[in-house]
């Protein structure tokens, strides 16, 4: 697993913490509420992408290919 990975969603929840602070504040619960959603959905991106490597080299190691 690379250190990459975790960087780039500590990254994401960073940004998207701080920008739904922000829009709560200023009193616009709807787009905060879209802006975590938005930041949950890039994080799955992410996540999904891992995976289907993970299966790629399962899948090459074990000759399933």
């Amino acid at each position: 697993m690379e250190i990459d990975l975790i960087f780039k969603i500590a990254g994401v929840g960073i940004i998207v913490a701080v920008l739904s602070l922000v829009l709560k504040r200023a009193e616009r619960e709807e787009q905060a509420m879209m802006t975590t959603l938005a930041g949950l959905i890039v994080v799955l991106m992410i996540i999904i992408q891992e995976i289907g490597n993970l299966f790629n080299t399962v899948k090459s190691v074990f000759g399933l290919w």
